[in-house]
């Protein structure tokens, strides 16, 4: 079987040995923090379980900006360890630990006040270029008004006095946090979707294990651990609340809405860095697409399904308008989405002003959490997560080595990439459409296109949505661990978000082929492409309405895809 492979049968597997097996350590949470602490711990020599109620990273991990950066704001607010420590990271993941998922993306920063703010914007991006260690990006290129035009044409003339350009990296944040999770699954850790967290195991003062529901069936079972990780994000006070521990720090929700435009709106070469009155804009390149956001606002409703709102989308277009010498307006949107990110309360009740400092604390024997932090970060979150686990386990726990443990797809991607016409050629694609695959497989692409083998149909696009292949879908179904139909559109792949059709066009296709892996009759076809097209019509509702209340209100109407899944997840 292919390494780290989340398939149906394991899946099964993994149910026996959750009730039957003993682990080191249970984590709660398929987000990228939970994902990379069961890595972390797997790769010590641990026994882990991950599990995870709906899907992996269908929290805040698959609603980010999609960018792996230092985070240029917070050397205003003068957290240069923040900054310096995510640069690392950034730097690790170009590099070694997976070039094939982050690439190198540039910005353009542009200047608007003469004498003073160039050389203050310099000696930020100065410290930006060499806080990082090695660089595999280039350092800031200074430019005149001319230049920065010519890097971003879209401007208009009146907008800047000249710009800088500088360098950061992305990446599709699903399926990076997917990846982490399938890796973890290759080095031991038994991974589970769908799996419900209900009550907390206990012996005398102590936390041994959890007991988990089955989402899709309403099955439950009792698995006992050594710890329990709640590394739940947003959800942390929840879980903290029915483990029925005191917990050490609060996580706040903040919401922040992105929207996706098409890349012939906006005539560029590079992305676009804005400061707002709150916060910063950015203007991300996202292949045939442009990731315009984001906005920065409490969020107490919930917590499942942030709804982007008509005022969030008014604030993102004004803010952006004011510098395009084409406004866009709300028809040129083909994707909205909203996330929260989970940051500690504490400093200041002003979300943008939060700390994205994590914190881990042993909130009692057995238990511990993790919260806070950012998505570039989660490597060094998982790692200070699993040293405070070896507090509560017998014998030596080995150090971290996840800076030496490149993620599945990422060994042999490089000599991939130069062999593209070749494969290419072999399979009948385009070279162009390799080279897409690879960017998002890695050396697995073999083990995707060997699902085609005697169907050359598989090898054609997924009709209304032709960036995708059909074998993406049924890889994503047998080997990915997608469940639903929601987790192929908006997580395996982004149609949801790039298409104006936000996948209803290709809803039951992408379904029949789901179901010819899972198993899937007549009935439940139709019965997903229903609650998927109600959840389509939820959020698009949702996003006319003028505020959280109204607009929390429409998308909480629509089904859920887990029939079994119980509140207040």
């Amino acid at each position: 079987m292919e390494a780290g492979a989340l398939t149906p049968a394991e899946r099964r597997r993994n149910w026996s040995r959750l009730g039957s097996d003993s682990f080191d350590v249970v984590v709660v949470g398929g987000g990228v923090t939970g994902a990379g602490v069961a890595l972390d711990a797997a790769t010590r020599g641990m026994r882990v379980a991950l599990v995870e109620a709906r899907d992996l990273a269908s929290g805040t991990s698959s609603r980010s900006s999609k960018l792996f950066h230092g985070g240029l704001r917070y050397l205003e607010q003068l957290e240069f360890g923040l900054v310096r420590e995510a640069l690392r990271e950034r730097e690790l993941m170009l590099t070694r630990l997976a070039p094939h998922l982050v690439k190198p993306v540039p910005f353009l920063y542009p200047l608007s006040h003469r004498l003073w703010e160039r050389p203050y914007t310099a000696a930020g991006l100065l410290l930006y270029d060499t806080m990082g260690g090695a660089r595999s990006v280039p350092g800031q290129k200074h430019l005149t008004r001319a230049g920065a035009l010519r890097l971003f044409p879209a401007l208009k003339r009146n907008a800047l006095i000249g710009g800088i350009r500088y360098f950061d990296s992305q990446a599709d944040d699903a399926r990076h946090t997917m990846t982490v999770a399938r890796t973890a699954a290759h080095y031991g850790a038994v991974v589970r979707t769908s799996t419900q967290v209900v009550g907390f195991l206990r012996e005398a003062d102590r936390v041994s294990g959890v007991r988990v529901r089955d989402v899709e069936t309403g099955d439950e079972v009792d698995v006992t651990a050594q710890v329990v990780v709640n590394a739940t994000g947003v959800w942390t006070d929840e879980l903290q609340q029915l483990s029925g521990s005191r917990g050490r720090f609060r996580v706040k929700a903040s919401k922040g809405v992105h929207i996706v435009v098409p890349r012939d709106r906006i005539v560029a070469e590079a992305g676009l860095i804005l400061r707002t009155e709150k916060s910063v804009l950015f203007v991300i390149p996202w292949r045939n697409h442009w990731i315009i956001g984001t906005t920065d606002t409490e969020w107490n409703l919930d917590l499942a399904h942030p709804a982007a709102t008509k005022n969030d989308i008014d604030y993102i277009l004004e803010h952006v308008n004011r510098v395009l010498a084409t406004p866009l307006v709300p028809e040129d949107i083909e994707g909205v989405y909203a996330g929260l990110r989970p940051l500690l309360t504490g400093e200041s009740e002003d979300t943008s002003k939060l700390s994205r400092e994590h914190a881990v604390a042993r909130v009692a024997p057995g238990l511990v959490a993790i919260a806070g932090g950012k998505y570039t970060t989660y490597r060094v979150m998982a790692a200070d997560a699993v040293d405070a686990v070896a507090v509560d386990l017998p014998g030596r726990s080995a150090p971290s080595i996840t800076d030496k443990v490149p993620l599945l797809g990422a060994d042999g991607y490089h000599a991939l990439v130069n062999q593209a016409d070749q494969l290419a050629a072999r399979h009948g694609l385009h070279p162009y459409r390799v080279r897409h695959l690879l960017d998002r497989y890695g050396s697995l692409i073999h083990q995707v296109l060997a699902q085609a083998k005697g169907r050359p149909e598989l090898l054609r696009p997924i009709p209304s949505a032709p960036d995708y292949l059909q074998v993406e879908v049924v890889y994503a179904a047998g080997h990915e661990g997608a469940l639903h139909l929601e987790d192929v559109l908006t997580r395996r792949t982004r149609i949801s978000i790039e298409y104006p059709h936000r996948g209803i066009e290709c809803a039951e296709s992408v379904a029949r082929l789901m179901g010819e892996v899972l198993g899937w009759d007549d009935a439940r076809v139709a019965e997903e492409v229903r609650i998927y097209t109600a959840r389509v019509d939820a959020e698009r509702d949702s996003q006319s309405q003028p505020d959280d209340q109204a607009a929390d209100a429409r998308r909480s109407a629509a089904p859920e895809a887990r029939p079994e899944i119980q509140e207040p997840t």
